[in-house]
């Protein structure tokens, strides 16, 4: 089990509003990430769902069951957070069953759960180790652990990889996606960082000043934005924004060209991904620029074209692209991959 359920859930600080109606359904099993800028609410969300936070307003629902007045140990949920907070004169073992212990679980009920966990972790060979005897990447695991032998509804993830560097939060993205295939339960989690939210999640909810500003599955966030604001946030570089004017069945671009439009209402601003634009002969496609900046990044090439008054879009090519800063150049579009917004920000 573990479908969580949100109802019109809102959360006030004073006068505040942080939360401001959240409707949201998250199915048993199911990997949800929170994702969004500083302030938008994600963490609060999390710990509301959590017990951590009381909700203001609205209904939770575990299971169909209402648990928005309950405390956090009637929820049946556990949270991982970004600090480990692990007890230093404890060893592996003892801080992953210390939970069990406490509620009095028999010493072979918490050993088997135990010796579960660091067999799903790969910690056995670490488990009379003490946590400064370990890698960051290895206490985030035991941190894991320590929630897996409660045998939870639910896993509440708020940022557990802040702490790492680069190369150990590629490790640790792993170890969670295997982690949810393996115990196949619901798992929320909180972060910043879009590239976790497009390689674990199931689904996405894309959060934007307290509200729900698109859900949806990573490719349908990536390929059809529902606006401006997820447009530009989903995908690393940002989806280009160009102003753009309709006549007719025609779109059009400031000192460029156009193509047929098919909107259903007249669109003031044109977005594509990057790598859906092509380097062109000057004149040839659907506009011209000067190379500002390349980033050479192996088997990829960022080039940076200054279009005047479209302002600076990049160009996503392959690393054998050869380009120099100062030349002039034309960008193709792909017309299949355009994107078109309204006055209001909303996809057309």
């Amino acid at each position: 089990m573990g479908a969580i359920t949100l109802r019109a859930v809102e959360k006030w600080f004073d006068e505040v509003q942080v939360i401001k109606g959240i409707d949201l359904a998250i199915e048993a099993g199911e990997f949800v990430v929170f994702v969004g800028p500083s302030g938008c609410g994600k963490s609060t969300l999390l710990r509301m769902i959590g017990g951590l936070e009381d909700t203001s307003r609205g209904v939770i629902e575990i299971d169909g069951r209402d648990v928005t007045d309950q405390p956090p140990a009637r929820r049946g949920l556990t949270m991982v957070f970004q600090s480990y907070a692990l007890y230093p004169h404890m060893s592996v073992r003892e801080n992953m069953g210390f939970s069990l212990k406490t509620a009095g679980a028999p010493k072979a009920e918490i050993d088997a759960k135990v010796g579960h966990a660091a067999e799903i972790l790969k910690l056995d060979a670490y488990l009379d180790r003490r946590p400064k005897d370990l890698s960051g990447g290895q206490r985030q695991r035991v941190a894991i652990g320590r929630s897996i032998v409660r045998e939870p509804t639910a896993f509440l993830f708020d940022e557990p990889l802040s702490n790492l560097d680069a190369a150990l939060r590629v490790e640790m993205r792993y170890e969670i996606a295997k982690l949810h295939q393996a115990l196949d339960t619901t798992m929320i989690y909180v972060t910043h960082d879009q590239v976790e939210a497009m390689t674990l999640a199931d689904r996405i909810v894309v959060l934007e000043a307290g509200q729900i500003a698109q859900v949806g599955t990573p490719r349908a966030l990536y390929e059809t934005p529902a606006n401006l604001f997820v447009a530009q946030f989903i995908g690393s570089p940002k989806m280009n924004i160009l102003p753009c004017t309709v006549e007719g069945q025609t779109w059009r671009i400031e000192r460029g060209r156009g193509g047929p439009y098919n909107g259903a209402g007249a669109a003031v601003h044109l977005g594509i991904r990057p790598e859906h634009i092509a380097i062109a002969e000057v004149g040839t496609g659907h506009c011209d620029g000067t190379v500002d900046v390349v980033e050479y990044l192996g088997a990829d090439c960022f080039v940076v074209v200054d279009c005047g008054p479209l302002g600076r879009v990049t160009v996503r090519t392959t690393g054998t692209t050869d380009v120099a800063v100062g030349q002039a150049v034309g960008l193709a579009f792909d017309p299949d991959w355009l994107t078109f917004f309204g006055a209001d920000g909303q996809a057309i």
